[in-house]
């Protein structure tokens, strides 16, 4: 009697295994460039998709290395995103298309006019200095107007992935540009009591931001590298002549230089991150600095 109930015990546990249903598959892996395009990405396809990020938080984009995970994750990504004007992604894309050929690349600056790195100020002697580098600025990303652009060529693509689906990525493509508007307006309101039109920033990676409201960027940088005191004595003076309040300090550069001008001009020092997932909360963390003499 024992070994007959053993039996029947056995034969119930492999009916009961038999029956369970199969474990769904895990979503397909679609990747991107920086933090900022995957919180983009991560609002339209909701858990329909895993979403990697290829630079890690707090790392430079242009020098950072790529570990062999993540090209293991990016060899099984059905789709990559990038962001256009980085130049690592060439290098990225020419080293994961051998292996990964079937992979789709989607262009997320398509539709966005190029402002080009360098920035042109005009001082006291009428003539034009240069304060940037050659080159597109590729932080595109860094204005409420361009990030509608990106997140309207990743809605696309990912209907196009995804026809079936189309319906759940509309409802969620139109929340993401509602919480954009929404931001836009938040900064709109902050930037229309900032005492001062211009800011101070290290690198020359907030051009969209200042363009979309009306600001000037005056960049330390001098093509690509540190300026020369007399180069950092014409920005100070440009700086004090326009009333700048505030310079933006980017993590990934040096601060000795920012922090030097700031003492010159009497003005705040604020850290940046412009690769945070956060956007929205980035977004308004800068606009918020630009009018805080107000607040």
């Amino acid at each position: 009697m024992r070994r007959v109930a053993i039996i029947t015990s056995l034969l119930t546990i492999i009916l009961f295994v038999g029956c369970k249903p199969p474990r769904a598959d895990k979503p397909a892996t679609l990747s991107v460039t920086i933090n900022p395009q995957k919180y983009f990405l991560d609002k339209i396809v909701g858990d329909k998709y895993s979403v990697n990020c290829v630079v890690p938080s707090g790392s430079n984009p242009e020098s950072f290395d790529l570990a062999p995970s993540q090209l293991m994750i990016l060899d099984k990504s059905i789709a990559y995103f990038k962001v256009g004007y980085l130049g690592i992604e060439n290098t990225l894309i020419e080293k994961i298309s051998h292996n990964n050929p079937d992979m789709k690349l989607i262009d997320c600056s398509i539709g966005i006019t190029p402002i080009e790195g360098s920035h042109i100020h005009e001082h006291a002697d009428g003539e034009h200095h240069d304060h940037g580098h050659d080159g597109a600025d590729p932080h595109i990303w860094s204005s409420p107007a361009t990030a509608k652009i990106i997140a309207d060529n990743m809605f696309r693509a990912v209907v196009d992935l995804d026809k079936a689906n189309e319906d759940f990525y509309t409802t969620n493509y139109n929340e993401l540009i509602a919480g954009i508007n929404e931001t836009d307006s938040i900064l709109r309101t902050y930037i229309d009591k900032a005492p001062s039109k211009a800011f101070i920033i290290y690198h020359p990676a907030l051009s969209y931001f200042a363009e979309e409201y009306g600001l000037t960027q005056y960049t330390i940088e001098y093509e690509g590298k540190n300026p020369s005191p007399s180069q950092l004595k014409q920005l100070i003076d440009t700086a004090k002549a326009e009333g700048v309040k505030v310079v933006f300090i980017q993590q990934e550069f040096d601060t000795k230089n920012a922090e030097t001008v700031a003492n010159a001009i009497g003005a705040k020092t604020v850290p940046i991150n412009l690769l945070s997932y956060y956007w929205k909360e980035e977004m308004i963390k800068i606009a918020k600095a630009l009018a805080s003499d107000n607040e």
